[in-house]
């Protein structure tokens, strides 16, 4: 069979686009893509399109891909819609991996664009709301927050303006994790600073602000132990990839040199497993069966970038990665274990909770800057020597895990 290549990739810088259209965000990363690969839209086979906003924020409830594609100049050839949570840019680009391993095309597009911010920031914020079983969403919540009993809050720790309640969910895991293994409020903003330390060195990132663990944990706080530099905003933006067989970078005469190989693509759903299963989580199940896919295995990774919606969930996922034991990913992110120059970097880019979290543009824009990585071409955030990358993105909640999760492996 074989094997597949990111030969393009690019995105937009992820913030608050105001004045900015959705299909002009989607342009500039498709042309990005396009221009990176060498190739043109003549080229594509089939496209997959990201986008979770479309319908709920701008009314779009049908064919946005075909809509947005419509405007940028791409037509004519198979167009998917796909919405996975969080998940749907990995998700998109999972499908595009697998319809060139079928052998439908040997040149796919996958890309996401989203418009988050507007004028109504709770009808915004209602996105998330749908991220779970609707019809069983008080009971979903319930179940969830309980996770985090035994945790007493200190007084002042609860915001009073209105946020996700995702954030209370998050913050429920803290605190779960907080009482099974001794992490500690400090190491979960370590991870938080070394994030917005990494941003400043990425020019795409939402926010390029350093902050210390100090101030992390001064700031204004949204529900304990969570503070608002802990958690990713709410962002436009769009990244592309152009994928190909090797026969489509024979096609397009792509720069081989500079073509990274897609060494696994995982998408697994949830299991109604217990709290007491941390070998059964949904993304410790994944990222098993990405390093068997791949033939490498948790020491073989260079770089990561993995899920951070809020800093918890980094340590959640450096633990599902197999990059330290359950329990062990606050104490290593506190020394350091994890920040370019240290044993493992995860989060070059800065993560969600600092280069942003444009929700269907989210997965493609962890790729872009794993590839970036792999080619050395990362600046003053570039972690030498890397070969072998992997990327972790979630998507809504099921039982007591994610619903979505996407775990893909790179190789230089």
């Amino acid at each position: 069979m074989s094997n597949i290549y990111i030969a393009g990739i690019a995105m937009t810088v992820f913030g608050r686009h105001l004045e900015r259209p959705l299909d002009d965000l989607a342009r500039e990363a498709l042309n990005g893509a396009l221009k990176d690969a060498g190739c043109t839209t003549s080229d594509l086979g089939a496209a997959f399109y990201a986008g979770m906003t479309n319908g709920p924020l701008q009314g779009q409830i049908s064919i946005p891909g075909q809509v947005v594609f419509s405007k940028i100049g791409v037509e004519g050839i198979p167009i998917y819609n796909i919405e996975n949570a969080c998940a749907s840019g990995s998700s998109a680009f999972n499908l595009a991996v697998q319809s060139l391993k079928a052998g439908a095309t040997d040149v796919a597009l996958a890309l996401g664009a989203e418009k988050m911010n507007i004028a109504d920031k709770m009808k915004a914020f209602s996105i998330f709301e749908g991220g779970w079983d609707v019809s069983r969403a008080e009971e979903n919540y319930q179940t969830l927050v309980k996770m985090g009993e035994g945790v007493v809050p200190p007084p002042g720790t609860e915001s009073d303006k209105p946020y996700s309640k995702f954030m209370q969910i998050y913050a429920a895991l803290c605190r779960f994790h907080m009482k099974t293994y001794g992490t500690t409020q400090r190491q979960i903003a370590a991870v938080s600073a070394k994030n917005h330390t990494h941003s400043v060195h990425n020019p795409y990132s939402q926010f390029r602000k350093p902050f210390t663990i100090e101030e992390i944990l001064a700031a204004p706080p949204i529900t304990y132990p969570i503070t608002l530099p802990m958690c990713a905003p709410l962002s436009d933006g769009a990244a592309a990839a152009i994928l190909c067989t090797e026969e489509g970078l024979k096609r397009i005469g792509a720069d081989k040199s500079r073509c990274i190989k897609v060494a696994a693509s995982v998408i697994r759903s949830f299991t109604h497993r217990r709290l007491d299963e941390p070998q059964k989580n949904i993304g410790r199940l994944a990222a098993l069966q990405a390093y068997e896919q791949a033939g490498l295995g948790p020491e073989d990774m260079h770089v990561a970038e993995v899920h951070d919606a809020s800093a918890m969930g980094e340590i959640l996922q450096v633990e599902n990665l197999g990059f330290v034991p359950f329990g062990q990913g606050g104490p290593a992110a506190e020394r350091g274990e994890f920040t370019v120059g240290g044993r493992l970097p995860v989060n070059p880019s800065g993560g969600l909770e600092s280069k942003g979290h444009p929700l269907g543009a989210t997965g493609i824009g962890q790729l872009y800057e794993l590839v970036t990585q792999l080619r050395g071409e990362a600046g003053e955030r570039q972690v030498h020597g890397a070969r072998n990358a992997i990327q972790e993105n979630g998507g809504g909640l099921q039982g007591i895990e994610e619903a979505a999760v996407a775990i893909h492996i790179l190789s230089k």
